[in-house]
């Protein structure tokens, strides 16, 4: 009976998965998404190659950072604010500009980006995008292109428990799997300015972000595949006026207070 159900289940998703599809079908469920998130987190703070910041030790720059989060996801705007964990942590590395996030709400954030930017908007347009990748469920979508159904499915019945472990510590080593399209990149940047947009920052900080990089000719490490480029942009500052082109703030000084919070 188990293996004739193994097989039905094969056919459906191969049915809907196809071969062609842009994007392909999600075999994970929301709570996978929680579960992968849990172990990927733990093994991020285990793993030697990061240094998470202590929390009680930076008190005042998580306080900023759980700030910019939580206005974001009071928004409603956010598919999962009140079932994801929402977690977000800074790795202390200046030479790194670079941030992740993972399925079911983990934000990661290097010392290296947040030093290199110049005000709030810009920085919460890079959360707002991240958590984009989360409540879109790019993350989940791109391993499964990654690992293949077969090892997915035999996740999902319970065969391979140790899996979620054993791909969390490889994407810990190099992050390679979650390259995302360039289909989930434009995504995430229209809505990291759906996401801020009703909040009191200015919605088109990711794009103000992009524009940064470029006119320091730096790209950062999420960035690498998928260059912040004029398209990118233009498409950003569309969505900002399809919304109606309100202008917000970016807070200079308070982000220096940010940056000044930490070590």
């Amino acid at each position: 009976m188990k293996k004739i159900n193994f097989t039905l289940i094969l056919v459906l998703i191969i049915t809907l998965f196809g071969t062609s599809c842009e994007k392909p079908f999600n075999i994970f469920s929301v709570e996978d998404d929680i579960q992968f998130g849990l172990q990927f987190d733990q093994e991020i703070k285990t793993n030697g190659n990061f240094v998470i910041l202590d929390e009680g030790q930076y008190q005042e720059a998580y306080n900023m950072l759980n700030q910019f989060t939580t206005k974001l996801l009071a928004t409603g705007k956010v598919e999962y604010a009140n079932k994801f964990h929402w977690k977000v942590r800074i790795i202390k590395d200046d030479a790194t500009v670079n941030a992740f996030a993972v399925p079911g709400g983990y934000l990661y954030f290097y010392t290296g980006l947040i030093k290199t930017l110049d005000n709030e908007a810009q920085f919460v347009g890079v959360i707002a995008h991240e958590m984009a990748h989360v409540a879109r469920r790019h993350s989940t979508s791109q391993l499964t292109k990654a690992y293949g159904i077969d090892l997915m499915l035999s996740m999902l019945i319970g065969n391979n428990k140790n899996e979620w472990v054993k791909i969390a510590a490889q994407l810990a080593s190099g992050l390679a799997e979650l390259k995302f399209s360039r289909n989930d990149e434009f995504e995430a940047d229209k809505y990291a300015v759906i996401y801020t947009y009703p909040t009191e920052w200015d919605a088109r900080g990711v794009a103000k972000f992009f524009e940064k990089m470029d006119s320091q000719s730096v790209t950062p490490v999420f960035l690498s595949t998928h260059p912040a480029d004029k398209d990118r942009i233009s498409a950003v500052n569309k969505e900002w006026n399809s919304l109606g082109g309100k202008q917000g703030e970016y807070f200079e000084n308070r982000y220096i207070q940010f940056i000044n919070a930490l070590p």
